[in-house]
């Protein structure tokens, strides 16, 4: 990964808008529907609109373009005056985008999927900007229409959690549950009244956290994150700490950021028993089959063990052995 992905806080300031022609024009869209502060330069000084947001000056030679406030700048003449106003941008640290030409930009403008508080942003560093808008399409059919609103009720009601469930663990385990549980299926199934007076009781007597939950055994077969199956991404996401081999970095990159990571074979059996204890949600990440046989300590966990097995070798050699018949 070269880019980091980062969200920029729009109401901090203007964005500069260099340019006049249809990239231009697309980007003043994209600024606007994100309701950003724009100031416009623009080469043939004609616009027709009116928005309030948008300031127009004529003329987008580089020497007249005011960097002074800008949070960043976005160039589109098409023409050496995206140089130059790279270059100024570069030298006062302000984030500058210019459009088809990645070498002078210090950030890209990712393909977006917007569900107004929940935003997907794809991007492909800029190479591939067509493949990012294909991605798009598919990400636009999966997710709900309602998303968005169901972060902005979750978004309401986090400063009353935080006041009932002080640790951060419980408050994580909570949302999971209002997520995947039937609050969140009840506001996507357009009744928000319904699902915010649920919220509102579950909060008010949250449930008793279970001291001991189980710990998920993973295959994780040769190390391919492309073949763990739906449970076994959902166990990765939601672990507190997860045991595993040195040969499994590349499934790892699955797990949450946060999640505490430790080598198996520095494993003791203290180590396991405690997390169980202390209420975290133990993964086991085995290279190859998940038997819990190869695993004895995990009997003395004091949790029950739950295997999660990858997808089978048989499976995936099957559709090969029909390809090459």
């Amino acid at each position: 990964m070269r880019h980091l992905p980062v969200f920029l806080d729009l109401a901090a300031g203007p964005v500069v808008l260099v340019g006049s022609g249809p990239p231009a024009l697309a980007k003043l869209r994209l600024l606007r529907a994100a309701n950003a502060r724009v100031r416009w330069y623009r080469d043939d000084g004609i616009y027709e609109g009116s928005d309030p947001m948008v300031e127009v000056f004529a003329g987008a030679a580089s020497e007249e373009v005011d960097l002074s406030d800008a949070i960043a700048v976005v160039s589109a003449t098409g023409a050496a005056a995206d140089e130059t106003v790279a270059a100024r941008a570069r030298a006062l640290r302000v984030p500058v985008n210019v459009v088809d030409r990645p070498d002078l930009s210090t950030f890209i403008v990712p393909a977006i999927v917007d569900r107004g508080d929940v935003v997907v942003a794809i991007g492909t560093g800029g190479l591939a900007p067509v493949l990012a808008r294909r991605l798009r399409a598919r990400i636009e059919a999966l997710l709900p229409s309602r998303i968005g609103e169901l972060a902005a009720l979750m978004g309401r009601y986090r400063a009353r959690l935080s006041r009932t469930l002080p640790t951060y663990a419980a408050r994580r385990r909570f949302w999971e549950r209002v997520v995947d549980g039937p609050i969140g299926a009840t506001l996507l199934a357009g009744r928000p009244l319904a699902a915010e007076a649920a919220l509102a009781r579950a909060i008010g007597n949250p449930p008793t956290e279970n001291p001991r939950a189980p710990i998920m055994l993973i295959s994780a077969g040769l190390g391919d994150p492309d073949l763990l199956t739906l449970r076994a991404l959902n166990a990765l996401q939601d672990a507190d700490v997860i045991f595993h081999d040195d040969g499994s970095a590349a499934v790892l990159d699955c797990a949450r950021r946060d999640a505490e990571r430790v080598v198996l074979t520095r494993v003791a059996e203290q180590q396991v028993r405690a997390a169980v204890h202390a209420g975290r949600r133990v993964v086991v990440l085995a290279r190859g089959d998940a038997d819990p046989d190869r695993f004895p300590f995990l009997r003395a966990a004091g949790a029950p063990v739950i295997r999660v097995p990858g997808v089978a070798a048989v499976t995936i050699a099957l559709p090969a052995a029909q390809e090459a018949a």
